[in-house]
């Protein structure tokens, strides 16, 4: 059987690695080269060293939306985790009706970003004109909103990653828990905590780099007013690259220092937790 299998390996992984050189490995060669380089058409670049590089360093527009996206990370990664880990544990109690709930709670996570962008914009711009202003009168408005948005989509996704992880602790350790005396948050915090290390690994790792790389719904939500205050730093990319005429290569250059800041923190983010994951 395992020789009947290796005999057709490259039929099945020939297909998968050429797709993934012609779709992601080329593209990315490829997009390395442009960022230094000025063109308006790949056929037409000319090299011109780290002069892109430079224009990016010298934006502030880009280091706003480095310092909006940054401080919009934070606190989405921490409310989405907080609040997806506490509906799982309510959840997997023994409640009639739970499996309807994760269902409801689940189902944005299925809609598009655009799409939900603009309910959204409904929703929290008809609050608003209670008082008479919307998303765009102050960047702050903007940002709740985006930080509501990211909740409302993510937090389902992430609960029932929990949820698993709380179906499958093993139950002698917890059983040994209560009979050692620990009471429910100690149990909560030196047990079930500890042993969901791997949960935590996967959901932390996934709202960090969605976080960072919030585009469509950032687009539909404000689309960067008031004053490209509420940009973050996918939209910044687009706008630079298809809004500013001679500016293909300077977008390029951010696209290439978003890729490494996004590889850098996920990466980093993987080794912390996993390390943790070790010491249980």
């Amino acid at each position: 059987m395992e020789k009947s299998l290796k005999k057709y390996f490259p039929v099945f992984t020939v297909p998968t690695l050429l797709a993934f050189l012609l779709a992601f490995i080329i593209p990315f060669f490829m997009g390395l080269w442009l960022s230094l380089c000025k063109f308006n058409t790949v056929t037409n670049a000319k090299f011109t060293g780290f002069s892109n590089f430079i224009k990016v360093f010298k934006d502030a527009g880009f280091r706003t939306s480095f310092l909006f996206t940054l401080k919009f990370a934070i606190v989405a990664v921490i409310t989405i985790n907080v609040f997806a880990f506490l509906l799982s544990l309510l959840l997997t109690r023994k409640l009639k009706g739970t499996n309807i709930f994760r269902t409801i709670f689940f189902m944005p996570n299925l809609i598009g970003g655009i799409v939900l962008g603009y309910i959204w914009n409904l929703i929290i711009n008809g609050i608003l004109m209670h008082w008479e202003v919307t998303m765009t009168y102050d960047p702050k408005y903007g940002f709740w909103g985006l930080i509501v948005l990211m909740n409302w989509q993510m937090i389902g996704y992430m609960m029932i990653v929990y949820v698993a992880g709380i179906q499958n602790l093993p139950t002698d350790v917890m059983e040994a828990a209560k009979i050692d005396g620990a009471n429910k948050i100690q149990t909560l915090f030196r047990v079930t905590i500890p042993l969901m290390m791997p949960q935590f690994t996967i959901c932390l790792f996934l709202t960090i780099s969605n976080s960072f790389k919030l585009f469509d719904q950032n687009l539909a939500l404000t689309a960067g007013d008031p004053s490209r205050k509420t940009e973050m730093l996918a939209l910044n990319i687009y706008n630079t690259y298809y809004g500013t005429i001679g500016y293909e290569g300077v977008g390029q250059a951010k696209a290439v220092i978003f890729f490494i800041l996004v590889a850098v923190v996920a990466i980093t983010q993987l080794a912390a937790t996993r390390q943790k994951e070790v010491e249980s």
